[in-house]
């Protein structure tokens, strides 16, 4: 997958629609169009990244802080969030989607294979 077929970097360029959480130089954090529950946010690098291998210490400790910092948050919301999941799939196997053909002006982020 290229960035120019990644749904993330879709996002982060602003070509696709998104309901923006938090925001850094690094890092955008923002809501998935099909939670698996209230609150499911996903946090991304805004640099085309595909693998965690891929990932510098500075953008990956950038995004657990951004995770930490979107978790204290739903735990003090309206959605009164009782429990916090952080998942990271980097592979096939791991259930790593490749999201590169997506159509219309929202991205269908959780793309797990059926």
């Amino acid at each position: 997958m290229t960035a120019d077929s990644c749904v993330f970097c879709r996002i982060v360029a602003g070509e696709l629609a998104s309901s923006v959480v938090v925001e850094s130089e690094t890092v955008l954090a923002f809501m998935d169009v099909d939670p698996v529950t209230p609150g499911h946010v996903l946090v991304v690098p805004k640099a085309h990244l595909p693998e965690l291998a891929d990932l510098t210490d500075a953008v990956a400790d950038e995004m657990f802080a951004v995770a930490r910092s979107v978790a204290g948050a739903l735990r003090s919301s309206p959605l009164r969030s009782e429990g916090v999941n952080l998942f990271y799939a980097d592979g096939a196997a791991a259930f790593q989607a490749a999201l590169d053909d997506v159509e219309g002006d929202e991205a269908p982020v959780r793309g797990v294979p059926a």
